[in-house]
C-alpha cells in the first residue's frame, strides 16, 4: 500500500507509471519486415505466415459463406441469446449517436453546411489468443453497421482446427459482415492497409491486438499509402476509486476482472480508507485462487497499486492524473462526483456497475484509450466510423457581402491569386 502524501512528486509519478510497452527496435524492425513482405508478395506471405504461426495450411484466405450460415446452429441457445442481447443494446446506444447535419446562413446569400458520411471501407481486427472475442466483433461491427460503412472487412487468426469460433461468426453475421479473412497478426494489418490479391485495401483499421498488431497499426497509420487507425493502444487497465462504504468483495472482483485480460494489464485501487484497502487485498487473494486464469491474473496483479489518500478529493486528483481506460467509482453518491472526473475512457458509477457490463452488453463501446491517452482521446463511437465535411454556397449578393473582406485578408497575406479569384467575380457583378 502506498500513502500518497508520503510520496515525493517523483515517487507519485512512478506509482502511476504503466508497465513498460514493448517498443524495442527489434519489434519495430520485425513488424516493418512483415509489412514489406505483405506489400511485395501479398497472399503468398499471408498463407506462409498462417502456416508458420497458426500451424494451418489454407487454400483460401476468405471464410466461406457456408461457415457464416452454419454458425447459429453451432451455438448453445444461452450464448446465442446473450450475443443478440448485447447486439441490440450496442446498436441502440450507437444509433442514438447519429449526428445531425447543420445549415447556417452566416450572411445573406452565404450558406455554410456541415455534412456527415460513413467511411467507405473499414477493417476490423479481432484478436485470437486463448478465447474467442465475439464482444469485440459486436463493438466494432455493430458501430460500423449503424454508421452505414459499405465495406466491413474482418480479419482474425484461424484456430488450429482451421476454423473460426462460431461465436465470432454469428456476431459477424448479425453485424452484416460477409467479408471475413482467416489471417491475424501484423500481416493482417498490412493486408488491410495495403491490399493483397484477396483482401482489398480499407480506409481505416479498428481493433485491439498484441504488441505486433499494435506496432503494425502505428506504422501503417504513418504512411500516406497506409490506413488510418482508431487510436493509440497499450495494455488494458482499470482504476477503482472507492471510499469506506465500498464493498470489498465487489472491488476485488473488479480489479481481478481487469487483471485476467493479460499479464501486462494494470489494476489500481485509490481509496481514503486504510481498512477498506486491507479488506480488498485479502479478498483479492481469496478470489484469485478460484480463477481459471489465475496465473495470468497473478502476474498482472504484480503491476497493481493500492494507493491510500487523505480524502476523496485527493483520490479524484490521483484518478485524473492517471487517466484510466476504465474508471469504476464505488463511493457514496458516486454520480455526484461525475463532473469532477475529467480523464477516463469509460466511467462505471456505483456498486452495481461492474466493468464487465461495458465490456459486453450494457451498450457502450469497450474500445477505449489506454496508457494515459484518455486525457486527449475519446472512447470509440459512431463518429469514428464517419467523416464530416463542409459545404459553402454563395449567391451573387452573398459574394458582394463578404467579397471585400476576402480581398482585404488575401491582400494582407500577400496572396494575389486568392484576391483575384474574388475580384474577377466582383467585376462581373458591377
Amino acid at each position: 500500500m502506498l500513502r500518497w502524501n508520503s510520496l515525493t512528486a517523483t515517487q507519485q509519478q512512478a506509482a502511476l507509471a504503466r508497465p513498460a510497452l514493448a517498443e524495442e527496435q527489434a519489434l519495430r524492425d520485425t513488424v516493418a519486415g512483415i509489412l514489406r513482405n505483405v506489400e511485395q508478395n501479398g497472399d503468398v506471405t499471408l498463407k506462409a505466415l498462417t502456416a508458420r504461426f497458426e500451424g494451418v495450411t489454407l487454400d483460401s484466405l476468405a471464410l466461406p459463406q457456408s461457415e457464416l450460415d452454419s454458425a447459429e446452429a453451432e451455438l448453445r441457445s444461452e450464448v446465442k441469446q446473450a450475443i443478440e442481447l448485447a447486439y441490440d443494446n450496442i446498436r441502440a446506444f450507437h444509433s442514438a449517436q447519429m449526428p445531425q447535419d447543420i445549415r447556417v446562413e452566416t450572411r445573406p446569400g452565404v450558406v455554410c453546411e456541415l455534412k456527415h458520411a460513413p467511411l467507405d471501407a473499414v477493417g476490423l481486427y479481432i484478436p485470437g489468443g486463448t478465447a474467442p472475442l465475439p464482444s469485440t466483433v459486436l463493438m466494432l461491427g455493430t458501430t460500423a453497421q449503424v454508421a452505414g460503412c459499405a465495406r466491413k472487412v474482418l480479419c482474425t487468426p484461424v484456430g488450429n482446427n482451421g476454423r473460426i469460433a462460431a461465436e465470432i461468426r454469428y456476431a459477424a453475421k448479425l453485424c452484416g459482415i460477409s467479408e471475413i479473412y482467416l489471417v491475424g497478426g501484423a500481416q493482417a494489418i498490412a493486408a488491410m492497409a495495403f491490399g493483397t490479391e484477396s483482401i482489398a485495401k480499407v480506409d481505416k483499421i479498428f481493433g485491439p491486438g498484441n504488441s505486433y498488431v499494435t506496432e503494425a497499426k502505428q506504422q501503417v497509420s504513418q504512411r500516406a499509402d497506409g490506413a488510418a487507425i482508431d487510436m493509440p493502444a497499450g495494455p488494458s487497465e482499470v482504476l477503482v476509486l472507492a471510499d469506506s462504504g465500498a464493498n470489498p468483495v465487489f472491488v476485488a472482483a473488479d480489479l481481478l476482472s481487469q487483471a485476467e485480460h493479460g499479464s501486462d494489464s494494470q489494476a489500481i485501487l485509490v481509496c481514503n480508507s486504510e481498512a477498506l484497502i486491507a479488506q480488498v487485498k485479502a479478498e483479492v487473494d481469496k478470489q484469485l485462487a478460484t480463477l481459471s486464469r489465475r496465473e495470468i491474473a497473478a502476474q498482472s496483479m504484480a503491476n497493481s497499486r493500492y494507493i491510500l489518500t487523505d480524502s476523496l478529493q485527493e483520490s479524484i486528483a490521483v484518478s485524473n492524473a492517471y487517466a484510466p481506460e476504465h474508471l469504476i467509482v464505488q463511493t457514496r453518491d458516486a454520480r455526484s462526483l461525475l463532473g469532477q472526473l475529467k480523464n477516463a475512457g469509460s466511467v462505471f458509477l456505483g456498486a452495481w456497475s461492474p466493468e464487465s457490463a461495458g465490456d459486453y452488453a450494457s451498450g457502450t463501446n469497450h474500445v477505449l484509450p489506454t496508457y494515459g491517452y484518455a486525457k486527449n482521446y475519446s472512447s470509440l463511437g459512431l463518429m469514428d466510423f464517419m467523416r464530416r465535411y463542409t459545404v459553402q454556397e454563395l449567391t451573387e449578393q452573398g459574394l458582394k457581402n463578404i467579397g471585400p473582406a476576402i480581398m482585404a485578408l488575401a491582400n494582407a497575406e500577400g496572396l494575389d491569386a486568392h484576391l483575384q479569384a474574388v475580384a474577377k467575380r466582383m467585376e462581373m457583378l458591377k
